[in-house]
């Protein structure tokens, strides 16, 4: 889907610039700092997208403006306990809860390319539950905020906390990016966050269920994400 298509190559240029402007101003800002920036900037045309791992950038923007927008993709194969806590969210947190599904169910997307699409090819299935819903339901904003963070993996690096996001022409904020691991625990104690059950059974990242497990002692958190596909991303953040 090309996003373009809806905007003026002046406004694509326009946001461009003001993205690449507000990453180098805001690099050591505040995440609410940031994200007030952005609520103040593209008002209802900005939302956050949660993969209801936990609710820390939807707190954070909830202050930030609260009613704002927060997008969550519901593939179909998400674990109960993370449908549990993007309903909490919604009851808890002052935050317009807005959820994306496929344009096929589970069951139709089996009849079309057989059954257990992500273990024959799980970059398709990323593609069709993930990638294309996002894109559509991101048709109707400037901008999106995600949750992640530089210490997450390597190829995190270098994620800016405001950025240009090339294939869907917006601006992409990161607001806790700069963040560690620590600094979310310590904000998630400080605030009462909502976190997901499954973050205290042992799973370190969280994902669909088929493609998701449990890390053991020292491996890296995202290590239980398609574990032994030699994939490390769902094709969402590029």
């Amino acid at each position: 889907m090309d996003t373009t298509t809806s905007r003026s190559a002046a406004r694509v240029e326009e946001l461009r610039d003001l993205a690449e402007r507000a990453g180098r101003e805001l690099e050591d800002a505040d995440a609410v700092d940031i994200l007030r920036w952005a609520t103040d900037t593209f008002g209802d045309r900005f939302c956050v997208t949660s993969s209801m791992e936990d609710a820390v950038v939807a707190h954070l923007a909830s202050r930030a403006r609260p009613g704002v927008d927060v997008v969550f993709l519901d593939t179909g194969y998400h674990f109960p306990e993370t449908i549990g806590t993007r309903d909490a969210v919604a009851t808890v947190l002052d935050v317009n809860v807005r959820t994306l599904t496929p344009a096929r169910t589970v069951a139709e997307q089996d009849a079309e390319w057989g059954p257990r699409l992500h273990e024959r090819d799980p970059d398709r299935c990323c593609a069709l539950r993930k990638v294309a819903p996002l894109e559509r339901g991101l048709a109707g904003y400037d901008a999106w905020a995600t949750g992640l963070r530089r210490d997450e993996s390597p190829t995190r690096a270098d994620t800016p906390v405001v950025g240009w996001d090339a294939r869907r022409a917006l601006v992409k904020i990161a607001p806790i990016a700069r963040w560690t691991q620590d600094d979310v625990a310590a904000y998630v104690a400080e605030h009462g966050v909502l976190t997901n059950p499954l973050l205290q059974d042992g799973y370190a990242s969280i994902g669909c269920a088929p493609c998701t497990r449990r890390v053991a002692e020292g491996e890296d958190a995202r290590a239980g994400r398609w574990a032994g596909l030699g994939k490390t991303e769902c094709g969402l953040h590029g």
